[in-house]
């Protein structure tokens, strides 16, 4: 039995007798007696008692007051040697997502998660025991991601423990063997094949009273095939449709009607309607209607399931990873994307970049921050032929990996599909979808109700009729189904223009977008592959091999003007730099065989060294300056290369938005950007990455919703900062922690029209909504009279949907084809 800090009980004094019945306090069953207690708590066996004491002795009563009885059945005790197979090391190296010497991070299958109280008691377990560092539930997926001191608690142990409080892991050889957790797509698949199922047969078997007329099948026929349609819906009802009860029933427990419970209600209604009629010997009943309803429903979730998994960019740690990565290839460089990547690849990784797949490391040493897997943020040395994991961010110089793992298996891929991650903000029209849903679900009540005893006296068939006819076509299935299939839809729609969103609350952030801030170098100028020139302050030129040393400096930095020297520097790379450090949006330094090198802005070397000679300040362009052992020696001078259509994409964008410009940039280009911003906007230069982030602040405090551009993580804190951030990808990138979409640099001309089709996509859904009120408007109008039979409601209730979804669908691709988003 594991062992605890001890704390006194505490009493919750709850009534613990339910008519002539003594409950269970933990779990709430059924006790045979009240033999097994803890002063007035009374347990229905010794596993909730034990599980009540470790609760209680680690300070989290509290759990129970979250739910009612919330807790699983506990366990009778814990076998010694239940969970020693997880001494192995081999084993454990299978389960854990990540480990080094001190930390291990593991996600476990627990599908005994089922209520708010069962979330909070396991993100409290750091309470449990203090190696204990995070963590974090998934309810949906009934997973739950933790993050431990492997140096003071085991795997095993922590197992143990988890199964001592009757949150035993769901651990077997397939996930030992394949790491892999049930596939919530292969359950959707399954259900939706059984519905579809009962619903052929369904409708198969209900062919012949459709087809004959009356009296021209024996009725024990009739009788037999509906309790056919009986068992055939048994499936539907108790899997198909489960997650839409089971979603109902833990709003309603929370006090809360979500859009699943008129869905819910809809579908008892239907269904009770139709066993009644058949036990009864009135009718056949309606389950056609009901199975079809059900598959209709899955399909739309299917769809919306399919969408998000194609285009999924739904998390923070997502916009840390480059799209693109540099692969070294007979002697070369050469930017790939990460979706080519192969086991046995080389790449080459800068300073701040992802390792984007589990990898071997090549080079003689690196620094590796593992913040990303672990949140702490602790540089850990690695040496050569050290094992990496996907996702630890190299810090200093630059490094040359072996990959191991394809991109799509690493570990960063599936740190993805934890959707538990991230505090989603909730979807102004979500919120409108589930507040809609609340009070509809009262009208439509109130409306059956008032039309049933209204009839009641004067005709009791029409009575009922109209009753269950108003809650069958009242469903707002559609109303459920705008939301992800317009903007689910608009995801996949922009993604082929290649302006990837990360989830629906960013298209409706673009749609409130008033003001848009651009970055220059990298987003608003291109990766030019010439136009780069030393000057020389001295009499002295570069020689050979300092200009191949400073292309060694720059090597290392993932800033556009650092690639570009490094791009347009002839001559091979040296491996003798030590020392290296980088002063994000400043510049970088190192040592490379005794001499100091330092390459960056004018401002960053002044605090540097101190002065300049005469003549620094008579820049054209674009430049970065060169010090060799504290003196310096001249400046590269770029000639930037605006990209095409920049003017034109301005122009269309001034009529609906403030637009400004920050640059950490010198001014030596204000006449040509005030050529293409205009005379009246506000274009500031020399902006550190603070001044970014303060402007952008500011213009928030004034109300404006901000949309920042920038060059991924030179402008990480703006791109955090602002309501929507879009960070431009070019051969070569990585992301802010928090960017919002990423734009493909030779479509920033089309952002224009990227900005209005969001805002068409909100109409689309808002329409949605009203045609989906239309159709519940007049199905009430016939119901109420007893005019529409439960048949036709039934009938109706699917068609909505799908003429809902099909306007959902066209008008969001006709849109994309009008505005131009797509051919």
């Amino acid at each position: 039995m594991l062992e605890f800090d001890k704390a006194p009980h505490i009493g919750m004094g709850m009534d613990q007798r339910n008519s002539d019945k003594l409950i269970c306090f933990h779990c709430g069953e059924v006790c045979d007696n009240d033999d097994i207690r803890i002063e007035d708590k009374i347990f229905c066996c010794q596993g909730c008692r034990i599980v009540y004491e470790i609760i209680a002795e680690s300070g989290l009563d509290s759990y129970y007051d979250i739910e009612n009885k919330p807790g699983i059945k506990g366990l009778e005790d814990v076998p010694q040697n239940k969970f020693a197979y997880l001494d192995d090391a081999q084993i454990t190296d299978k389960l854990l997502d990540f480990q080094d010497e001190n930390t291990g991070t593991v996600t476990f299958s627990i599908p005994q998660i089922h209520c708010s109280a069962c979330i909070w008691l396991l993100e409290n377990l750091h309470k449990f025991h203090p190696a204990i560092r995070s963590s974090k539930v998934n309810f949906l997926k009934k997973e739950a991601f933790i993050v431990f001191s492997r140096d003071q608690l085991s795997l095993r142990r922590l197992v143990e423990m988890l199964a001592s409080i009757g949150y035993a892991p769901d651990i077997n050889l397939q996930s030992i063997e394949q790491k892999n957790t049930p596939s919530a797509s292969r359950k959707l698949w399954l259900k939706l094949g059984v519905a579809g199922f009962a619903f052929g047969n369904v409708m198969l078997l209900s062919f012949p009273e459709y087809l004959a007329g009356e009296g021209e099948i024996e009725p024990y026929f009739l009788q037999f095939f509906s309790y056919l349609n009986i068992l055939l819906s048994l499936p539907v009802l108790l899997y198909s449709a489960s997650d839409y009860f089971r979603s109902a029933w833990v709003g309603l427990r929370k006090n809360m009607i979500n859009m699943d419970v008129p869905i819910s209600l809809g579908m008892l209604v239907l269904l009770g309607r139709s066993y009644w009629e058949i036990f009864t010997d009135t009718g056949t009943g309606y389950l056609d209607s009901f199975t079809g309803l059900v598959f209709f429903l899955l399909i739309g979730k299917l769809f919306q399931q399919k969408t998000y998994d194609s285009l999924s960019f739904e998390r923070d740690y997502k916009s840390y990873f480059p799209i693109s990565t540099t692969l070294i290839k007979d002697g070369g460089e050469e930017a790939i994307s990460i979706s080519k990547l192969k086991v046995g690849d080389r790449i080459i990784v800068r300073n701040r970049e992802l390792i984007p797949a589990d990898a071997t490391l090549l080079s003689p040493s690196a620094q590796i921050d593992y913040s990303f897997v672990t949140g702490e943020s602790r540089l850990v040395t690695k040496k050569s032929s050290d094992f990496i994991y996907a996702g630890g961010r190299l810090a200093g110089m630059a490094a040359e990996f072996e990959i191991n793992e394809e991109v799509s298996q690493s570990y960063l891929t599936r740190l993805w599909n934890h959707d538990s991650f991230t505090e989603h903000a909730r979807s102004t029209v979500s919120t409108i979808s589930d507040t809609v849903s609340r009070y509809f679900t009262y009208i439509v009540f109130s409306i059956a109700l008032i039309a049933g005893l209204f009839w009641l006296p004067r005709d009791m068939v029409v009575a009922w009729d109209a009753f269950t006819a108003v809650l069958i076509i009242a469903c707002p299935c559609a109303l459920a189904l705008s939301i992800p299939f317009t903007l689910g839809n608009a995801l996949r729609l922009l993604g082929r223009s290649s302006f990837i969103a990360k989830n629906i609350e960013t298209i409706e952030n673009l749609a409130g977008i008033d003001m848009i801030i651009f970055d220059k170098t990298g987003t608003l100028t291109m990766q030019s592959s010439d136009a780069v020139i030393f000057h020389s302050f001295t009499d002295e030129s570069l020689t050979q091999k300092e200009m191949r040393q400073i292309k060694t400096l720059a090597r290392q930095s993932t800033h556009p003007l650092s690639y570009r020297i490094y791009q347009n520097t002839v001559g091979n790379v040296s491996d003798k730099l030590v020392s290296y450090e980088e002063v994000e949006g400043a510049g970088i330094s190192g040592e490379i065989e005794g001499k100091k090198y330092q390459l960056g802005s004018k401002q960053w070397l002044i605090s540097k060294i101190g002065s300049f000679a005469n003549g620094l300040d008579s820049s054209v362009g674009s430049s970065t300056y060169v010090a060799i052992d504290g003196k310096i020696r001249g400046r590269f001078e770029f000639k930037n290369t605006f990209r095409p259509g920049l003017e034109k994409t301005i122009s269309e964008l001034e009529h609906n938005y403030t637009i400004a410009l920050l640059s950490g940039d010198s001014d030596h280009e204000r006449e040509q950007l005030q050529e293409l911003f205009g005379t009246d906007k506000e274009l500031r230069f020399e902006q550190s990455p603070a001044d970014k982030l303060e402007y952008i602040l500011e213009k928030q405090r004034q109300g404006k919703n901000v949309l920042m551009i920038g060059d991924g993580l030179n402008d990480a804190g703006a791109l955090k900062q602002s309501d929507v951030g879009v960070a431009i990808s070019d051969d070569i990138s990585a992301f802010s922690p928090a960017c919002d979409a990423i734009l493909v640099g030779n479509r920033l001309h089309n952002f224009s029209r990227f900005l209005n089709f969001s805002q068409s996509c909100i109409k689309i859904v808002y329409l949605s909504f009203i045609l989906s009120f239309i159709y519940n408007i007049v199905g009430f109008f016939f119901a109420v009279q007893g005019l529409l039979s439960p048949l036709f409601a039934a009938i109706l209730m699917p068609l909505s949907s799908i003429t809902v979804v099909s306007f959902a669908t066209l008008a969001t691709t006709m849109q994309a084809r009008r505005k131009g988003i797509i051919g």
